[in-house]
């Protein structure tokens, strides 16, 4: 199994976990580091944001993790996750970073504005000039580059 795939299953087993108390969070992504006894952030969000009291039940709620990791719940911060369509679709003309799990075009780090999301991949107006089509299957992790003149100081 593939680690995108792992990745993936971890977030699903996590929102599954989560969905009977709390049905407006969703488990944007997770960071596992380590071996035995890795340490582990699960990253947050909510409509109206993460807060600190949500963040301290949501580790409470995992709390059988917390015997094979180190546990960490947090907001997604500036630099936000993306991992879904939808994920993307609200990412629309921002600043993003793109890592594909193999070499397209001799890179795998792609780095540029999002132009477009549709079903099967994202389209990027990379920073260098150019663009690059990245299959959704192909990413390894995506996330928002956090402009403070462009964003306006808001995430």
């Amino acid at each position: 199994m593939s680690t995108i795939v792992q990745r993936q299953q971890l977030v699903d087993d996590l929102e599954s976990t989560l969905a009977r108390d709390f049905v407006d969070v969703e488990v944007l992504d997770v960071d596992v580091q380590g071996g035995r006894s890795a340490a582990m952030t699960v990253y947050i969000d909510r409509p109206g944001g993460v807060d600190l009291a949500l963040c301290e039940a949501v580790t409470h709620a995992l709390d059988g993790l917390r015997a094979e990791h180190a546990l960490s719940v947090s907001s997604p911060g500036l630099d936000r996750p993306l991992r879904t369509r939808l994920h993307f679709e609200q990412a629309l003309d921002r600043r993003v970073f793109v890592k594909s799990a193999e070499q397209r075009d001799g890179r795998a780090v792609f780095r540029g504005r999002l132009a477009k999301a549709d079903a099967d991949e994202v389209t990027l107006a990379l920073d260098e000039g150019g663009e690059a089509r990245i299959p959704y299957t192909a990413i390894a992790k995506a996330h928002v580059i956090f402009e403070f003149d462009d964003d306006g100081g808001q995430p």
